[in-house]
C-alpha cells in the first residue's frame, strides 16, 4: 500500500509554533548563554561552545521530543521543510560573512549539517516506521538526534568543566553514554538496541579525524545510532526488552 502524502493546515500551523520557538532559542535564549559563559569562564570560544550546545538541547532536542510526542504531524513534509529551512537560514551568514558572532564559528558550518541531520533523520525515521513498525512513530528519527542534541551536549559541557576549553576526551564519551543510554532504553521501544545504539554512537563521537579529513560529530553520531536502530527495525530483531 503506497504511502499517502497530504499537508494540513494545522501542520502548517504546529511547524510555525516550533520554529518560532528554535528562533526565541536562538536569538535570545542561546545568547545569553554565550554571555553568561563567557564572562564566567572568560574565553569567547568557550562562549560560543555553550551557546551551541543550548541551540542543541532547547532547539533540535526539545524540539524532536515534542514532535515523538504529539505527534502533531502526519507526513514528514512539515519537519523536513522545517530543518531545511533552518539550515539554510544558518547557511546565510557563513555566505554574506555577517554571521551570528554568539554561536556560529567562521571555520566551520556545523549547525547546517546538524539541521540537515535533524531533517533527514527524522523524515526517514517516520517512513521506515510507517513501511516496517508504524507503531514507532517518530521514535525512530528523534532518538539519534536526541543522542546528538543532549548527548554530544554535555560532552562539551563536561569537558569545558575539566580543560577549559575544547577538547577531546574519554571523560565526555562516558559522560555521554550515561546519558544516552536511558535515552536509548526508555523512549521509544527500543530497549536494549537502544543501548547498543547508545554505545556506539557515544564512541563515534571521539573520533575528531580519519587521516587528513575532519569528522563532524553532528553527522555521524546520529546517523550510527539510526542505523543500528534501522537495522533492528528494517531486519525484525526483537528490540530484546530487558524488562519484560
Amino acid at each position: 500500500m503506497p504511502l499517502e502524502l497530504e499537508l494540513s493546515w494545522l501542520e502548517v500551523l504546529y511547524a510555525v509554533a516550533l520554529l518560532l520557538w528554535v528562533i526565541v532559542v536562538v536569538q535570545f535564549i542561546s545568547k545569553g548563554v554565550y554571555e553568561l559563559a563567557k564572562k564566567r569562564y572568560g574565553g569567547e570560544r568557550v562562549g560560543i561552545y555553550f551557546a551551541r550546545k543550548a541551540i542543541h538541547m532547547l532547539a533540535g532536542g526539545l524540539v524532536a521530543i515534542l514532535v515523538a510526542v504529539l505527534d502533531p504531524f502526519e507526513t514528514p513534509i512539515m519537519p523536513l521543510f522545517m530543518g531545511i529551512l533552518l539550515a539554510f537560514f544558518c547557511w546565510w551568514p557563513h555566505h554574506t560573512g555577517k554571521l551570528m558572532y554568539w554561536f556560529q564559528d567562521p571555520e566551520n558550518m556545523y549547525e547546517v549539517d546538524f539541521c540537515l541531520v535533524w531533517a533527514a533523520l527524522m523524515s526517514l525515521g517516520w517512513l521506515l516506521a510507517q513501511l516496517y513498525n508504524p507503531s514507532l512513530g517518530w521514535w525512530l528519527g528523534a532518538v539519534p538526534v536526541l543522542f546528538m542534541a543532549f548527548g554530544d551536549g554535555i560532552t562539551g559541557i563536561v569537558r569545558n568543566f575539566l580543560f577549559r576549553k575544547r577538547t577531546k576526551h574519554w571523560s565526555g564519551n562516558i559522560a555521554m553514554f550515561f546519558l544516552c543510554a536511558p535515552i536509548g532504553f526508555f523512549l521509544g521501544p527500543f530497549y536494549l538496541a537502544g543501548v547498543i545504539a547508545a554505545a556506539i554512537s557515544s564512541a563515534i563521537e571521539h573520533v575528531e579525524r580519519v587521516g587528513s579529513v575532519v569528522i563532524d560529530d553532528n553527522i555521524t553520531v546520529p546517523i550510527a545510532a539510526f542505523i543500528v536502530l534501522a537495522l533492528f527495525t528494517i531486519l525484525g530483531v526483537p528490540y530484546m526488552p530487558m524488562l519484560a
